[in-house]
């Protein structure tokens, strides 16, 4: 394919091999159908089950499918690869399980939605619905938003679900800056933008709640707020201002 797609979908995937094949078929289904031209990029996470393998035997067989091989270190090392090696006009962020039908990636994307540089997928704006999700865990997930909220993105209801759409320009600004490795990716990228002045948009969506989610929701909110506290720290210090692509 030559020139700029209009759309990456960049997948990020860890020993996703119960479900990769099924997930990525549902993908390149929906784009088969659009009109603008597209690529998927699996980042494969250093996995130590077949997903690589299974990836593998999709990309000889599609045109737009690749896999990116990355050495095992996290889910935010492997966006920040993809979104560094995706070249669309728009960069969508998916998660390998689906839990938002791929047929509402179009709320993100021109038509529909314009005029911004990150949309976030949103499971608690208004018009947004999560189906089957215990209680405990959307309580606790609640918590840990607002106190990200209270430390370092006020004003967006969801910093954490595995759903967003970055303009390429935007991509190119923050993905360089990027320095957390684990799930506190998102909040570190959410952060830059505002101190970036970047115009965020919350999508909602309809979220299905999958049981074998790899999130476990004590300990990883537990390590996703220390890591939230490391990215005000990187900020006092000045870090991000030193970091590849110029000052901020």
């Amino acid at each position: 394919m030559n020139g700029q797609p209009f759309l990456s979908v960049v997948i990020p995937a860890y020993n996703e091999e119960r479900r990769i094949v099924a997930s990525l078929r549902q993908v390149l289904d929906y784009l088969a159908g659009q009109s603008y031209h597209s690529e998927v990029l699996v980042v494969d996470d250093g996995s130590s089950d077949s997903t690589a393998a299974q990836v593998a035997k999709l990309v000889a067989g599609s045109r737009i499918l690749s896999l990116l091989r990355e050495q095992h270190r996290g889910k935010g090392h492997a966006v920040k690869a993809g979104m560094l090696a995706a070249r669309g006009q728009y960069r969508f962020l998916c998660d390998a399980d689906l839990s938002m039908p791929v047929e509402q990636l179009a709320r993100f994307l021109p038509p529909q939605l314009q005029d911004y540089d990150i949309a976030i997928g949103s499971r608690e704006a208004a018009g947004a619905r999560r189906i089957g999700e215990p209680r405990p865990r959307h309580l606790m997930g609640r918590v840990f938003n607002l106190m990200v909220r209270w430390l370092a993105v006020p004003g967006i209801s969801d910093t954490q679900c595995g759903f967003k759409c970055f303009r390429d320009q935007a991509a190119q600004v923050l993905f360089p800056r990027q320095s957390l490795d684990g799930f506190g990716f998102d909040v570190e990228v959410l952060f830059l933008a505002r101190k970036r002045r970047m115009k965020l948009v919350e999508v909602p969506i309809d979220w299905y709640y999958r049981s074998e989610s790899k999130v476990r929701p004590f300990r990883h909110s537990l390590s996703m707020l220390n890591e939230v506290l490391r990215v005000r720290w990187n900020w006092w210090r000045g870090r991000y201002n030193t970091s590849s692509g110029g000052t901020l």
